[in-house]
């Protein structure tokens, strides 16, 4: 593994390393699921992290036994889905966000590295502009100017390229399998927090693992 100090940048992942909105999501997806007589529960739930939208609607859409869905259909239903999550969004705060995960955006900047966002969200400035964290990044590469969701390399790369610095310069913090697969993929160096470090599935209330990543990345850049 390339010595941390001497990279340029890191990519943050979004839901479950700087906020946590997976019960938004869950509660979206499962309003929509309910209503249409599919069963949806938080097993299923966790599989969707990491994956678009129309990827996470075809999983949902696997224990389904209506009439087949026109592309128009499922369009409507992740529409209805997304003005869910947004409503619920709404009531984000910068309290949503913690003073160890914002002291370590400032110490990571103080240091010299350039920071990204790289998620699938095409929520992503939407949620940050909710927790006052949208000028802490210096690019941010999300769902709307991506065709592949994680594990496909992507995301990451349009982030690389946005901040004009190669992949293997780069570092992804990730929480989710695929996201680390998609880091992998990209070329570039990870750290797994959360469930990708090989964590039990972490409450998202309590944000338990946040002081797990500001030790982590104390100890992997050397700052103070």
């Amino acid at each position: 593994m390339k010595e941390i100090k001497k990279m340029k940048a890191f990519i943050f992942d979004l839901d479950g390393v700087i906020v946590f909105t997976d019960k938004f999501h869950y509660q979206a997806w499962k309003k929509m699921a309910d209503e249409m007589g599919i069963y949806f529960d938080e097993k299923i739930n966790n599989r969707l992290r990491g994956v678009s939208r129309a990827d996470s609607l075809e999983i949902i859409l696997e224990r389904y036994e209506g009439e087949p869905l026109s592309a128009e259909k499922k369009a409507e239903l992740m529409e209805e889905k997304n003005n869910t999550y947004r409503e619920l969004l709404k009531t984000m705060t910068r309290d949503d966000v913690t003073d160890q995960v914002r002291n370590t955006l400032k110490k990571l900047h103080k240091a010299g590295f350039k920071l990204a966002l790289g998620s699938s969200s095409k929520n992503a400035k939407f949620i940050l502009e909710k927790v006052e964290l949208l000028d802490t990044f210096d690019e941010i590469s999300d769902g709307n100017n991506i065709t592949h969701s994680k594990p496909h390399p992507e995301v990451f790369l349009k982030a690389a390229e946005f901040l004009g610095e190669k992949p293997e310069d780069c570092v992804v913090v990730e929480d989710a399998y695929a996201g680390i697969d998609a880091a992998k993929a990209a070329g570039m160096e990870a750290v797994g927090i959360g469930d990708a470090a090989g964590m039990f599935p972490v409450n998202s209330d309590t944000h338990d693992y946040c002081e797990d990543m500001v030790q982590k990345f104390d100890t992997l850049t050397g700052i103070e």
